[in-house]
């Protein structure tokens, strides 16, 4: 029924090259993180077996930005820091996607002071915002989810989980 209407009569399976690619992308997400304050509790929380973000296959958080294809911004970051962030994601091979995890990550939180950028869209391209102050572990595993159907559609517009 689902295999057999996509099997040619002679065994194969036929599919577009762009799709294939973004189904191997998709489900290979790989983080980069990028733990810079409380809200990297809540990032590592997902990755224990409670929440278990292997289910996504995202249980390699690379250390390494070669080899990392999604990074998550989780923590307030400081003009200083900011240098850091986008040194390296700029290291990180393309296609690479960014999550930016907490209120303090999007949009500065109740930090309104000089030292804090007032969100991470100013010097990076975000494509999923995750809510919350700390976000809950299961917000971050939605966000990737989320960042999954992006990729899947070819979609780069950012997009807020509330």
């Amino acid at each position: 029924m689902g295999l057999e209407d996509k099997l040619s009569k002679d065994g194969f399976v036929t599919a577009k090259i762009d799709e294939l690619i973004r189904y191997c992308q998709k489900n290979a997400l790989w983080p980069m993180p990028m733990g810079i304050s409380c809200c990297a509790i809540e990032m590592m929380a997902a990755a224990g077996p409670r929440f278990d973000i292997s289910r996504f296959g995202s249980e390699v958080f690379r250390f390494s930005p070669r080899q990392s294809d999604v990074m998550i911004v989780a923590g307030t970051t400081t003009y200083k820091m900011a240098q850091v962030v986008r040194k390296i994601y700029d290291q990180m091979p393309d296609p690479k996607w960014v999550i930016a995890m907490g209120a303090c990550t999007s949009s500065g939180g109740m930090y309104r002071t000089y030292s804090v950028v007032q969100g991470i869209d100013l010097f990076l391209p975000v494509d999923v915002y995750v809510a919350g102050c700390p976000p809950r572990p299961d917000n971050l595993l939605k966000a990737l989810m989320t960042l999954q159907d992006k990729i899947a559609s070819g979609d780069r517009k950012p997009f807020s989980i509330n």
